[in-house]
C-alpha cells in the first residue's frame, strides 16, 4: 500500500555538506507478507491471537540493488516477540512470548506500489539456529536481564543469544549485524550463518563469549547496546551504542554523547567516536536513543536520533553526521575517569571534539506517527529508506492494577509467580493482547531529497 505526499523541508547550515530550503517527496507503504509469514503463539493467551503474531522486521534496514524501478533490500528482526515484565528481585525481567523464536532475516521488494517481504532466514551456527534469549548472568555483555513465560515462569538464559538491531552489507555477498546484549557485532553469510561474532574484550576476571571490541562498551545501558550499523566504503563498520553508557551505574544522565565504535575486519583495529545527543531536548540524557546508522562517505554517516522529549512528544530525526574532526576516544581508556562522567567544559579541557552535525529530516514535520525508525537505509545520495519495528504486534496490558502502581515495572515478581507490592502479593494481573494500528504494522517511507546529500 502505497501514498505519496509532499512536505516542506527547512535544512540548517552544515560546514561541509549542505542544501538550501527544498521539499522533500515522501512515498510511504504498509509492508506486506504474502507467504503468509507469521509468528507462532499458543501460549496463554493465544485466543487474542487467533493468526498468531506478526512478523517483527524493521529491526534494520539496508538497500542491495536495484532491479529495473524496484529497490531490493534487506531487513532483520529483533530477538523476538516480548513484553513487559515486573522485576525479579532488584533484576529487571521481559516476557517472552515464544522463547523459540529465531532472530531471521527478511528481503523486501519496493515496486509497483507495494512493499512485499519474502524469503525469511532464520540466524543460525555450527549448532544450528540461535534464539533471542538474554545471555546468562556472570559473562561480560549479560545485561542481567531474566526472561519470563508468558505465564511469569523464569527461563534459562542463552549463551548464544543475540537481540540484532542492524544490518549492513558485508561488500562480498553477506552481511553485519549489530546486537543489544554484548553488545556485539556479527558476521554472516547471505542465508544467516553466523561466521564471526565481535564483543566487548574482558578484563582480567571477567568471561566473554566474544572479544575484539572496547571492553568499555559494557557498560551500555540494559536493552540499549549496539543500535545501528555501517559498512564505510574503506571497509570498516561502524556501529552505534544506543544510548549513553551507564559507566560503574553512574553515568546515562551525565553524559553528552553516545559512542560510535569503528571495527577494521581486516586488521581487527578499533576507534571510537563521541556523537553529540541533543541533551537539552529530553529530561533525562538517558532518554535520547539512536535508531540507525547509514554511511554517506568514509567521513560522514546519516543517523536516526530518537526518544520522548521533556513534554513527552517523540522526536524521530535524521542528521547528517561529521566524524572528520571527532577525536578518537580510544586514547583516553584507562587514563583518568571515563569521559562519560564529564560535562561540556570538561570534555573541552581534556581537548575532546565530538562529531559535529546538522539535522537533515525531522520525520514527524514529515507526518511520521511511528513510535520508532529502527532501520535507515541509503538508497542513492538523494534517496533514503526508512522502518519502524512492529514489535511483533504484542504488548503487556496490566490488569486490576492497585491504586498507586499504574504501571508493570512498579511491581516485583513473587516466588509463587505472582504480582507483589512491597512484599504482599496482590490481585494486579498482566496479559499479552494486540498492539492496535498503526504501531502493529510494518511501515517503510522512501523519502526523495531534491539535492544531493554531497
Amino acid at each position: 500500500m502505497k501514498i505519496k505526499s509532499v512536505s516542506l523541508l527547512i535544512s540548517s547550515l552544515f560546514p561541509l555538506l549542505s542544501y538550501a530550503a527544498t521539499d522533500v517527496e515522501v512515498a510511504r507503504y504498509i509492508v506486506s507478507f504474502p507467504g503468509g509469514e507469521h509468528v507462532s503463539y499458543q501460549g496463554a493467551f493465544a485466543k487474542h491471537f487467533p493468526q498468531g503474531l506478526p512478523v517483527g522486521i524493521g529491526s534494520g534496514l539496508v538497500f542491495n540493488s536495484r532491479e529495473g524501478n524496484d529497490l531490493l533490500l534487506t531487513t532483520v528482526t529483533d530477538r523476538g516477540p516480548n513484553a513487559d515484565a515486573p522485576t525479579v528481585g532488584e533484576q529487571d525481567a521481559k516476557i517472552f512470548a515464544n522463547p523459540a523464536f529465531v532472530p531471521l532475516l527478511m528481503d523486501i521488494r519496493v515496486g509497483g506500489g507495494k512493499a512485499v517481504a519474502s524469503n525469511s532466514r532464520p540466524l543460525h551456527d555450527q549448532q544450528g539456529p540461535i534464539s533471542g534469549l538474554p545471555l546468562p548472568a556472570g559473562l561480560i555483555g549479560s545485561t542481567n536481564e531474566v526472561a519470563l513465560s508468558d505465564t511469569l515462569k523464569i527461563l534459562q538464559g542463552d549463551p548464544r543469544g543475540l537481540d540484532t538491531e542492524g544490518i549492513t552489507a558485508d561488500g562480498k555477498g553477506g552481511y553485519w549485524l549489530c546486537d543489544e546484549y554484548g553488545p556485539f557485532l556479527i558476521h554472516i553469510d547471505n542465508q544467516g550463518k553466523i561466521l564471526a561474532k565481535y564483543g566487548p574484550t574482558p578484563e582480567q576476571g571477567e568471561h566473554a563469549v566474544a572479544g575484539g571490541l572496547p571492553n568499555i562498551i559494557k557498560w551500555r545501558q540494559p536493552n540499549r547496546g549496539f543500535e545501528g550499523i555501517t559498512r564505510l566504503p574503506d571497509g570498516r563498520i561502524l556501529a552505534a551504542v544506543q544510548s549513553t553508557l551507564d559507566v560503574d551505574g553512574k553515568t546515562k544522565n551525565k553524559a553528552q554523547f553516545t559512542r560510535l565504535v569503528s571495527f577494521d575486519p581486516a586488521s581487527g583495529k578499533t576507534a571510537m567516536y563521541g556523537y553529540p545527543i541533543d541533551i537539552d531536548s529530553y529530561k533525562k540524557a538517558k532518554d535520547a536513543k539512536v535508531g540507525d546508522i547509514v554511511a554517506v562517505d568514509n567521513q560522514h554517516i546519516l543517523l536516526v536520533e530518537q526518544g520522548s522529549d521533556k513534554d513527552k512528544q517523540m522526536i524521530n530525526k535524521i542528521y547528517l553526521v561529521d566524524l572528520s574532526q571527532a577525536t578518537d576516544l580510544t586514547a583516553f581508556e584507562g587514563k583518568g575517569k571515563a569521559l562519560e562522567f564529564d560535562d561540556a567544559q570538561a570534555l573541552a579541557r581534556r581537548d575532546v571534539k565530538l562529531a559535529q552535525k546538522r539535522e537533515v529530516v525531522d520525520l514527524r514535520k514529515l507526518g511520521w506517527q511511528q513510535e520508532k525508525v529502527e532501520g535507515l537505509s541509503l538508497i542513492d545520495d538523494h534517496t533514503l529508506a526508512v522502518i519502524n519495528d512492529n514489535d511483533f504486534g504484542l504488548q503487556a496490558k496490566l490488569l486490576d492494577a492497585q491504586p498507586k502502581a499504574k504501571k508493570i515495572g512498579d511491581y516485583q515478581l513473587d516466588k509463587q509467580g505472582n504480582l507483589s507490592l512491597d512484599g504482599k502479593t496482590v490481585s494486579a494481573r498482566i496479559e499479552l493482547q494486540p498492539l492496535e494500528k498503526p504501531e502493529s504494522l510494518s511501515e517503510l517511507w522512501v523519502l526523495t531529497l531534491p539535492q544531493p546529500l554531497k
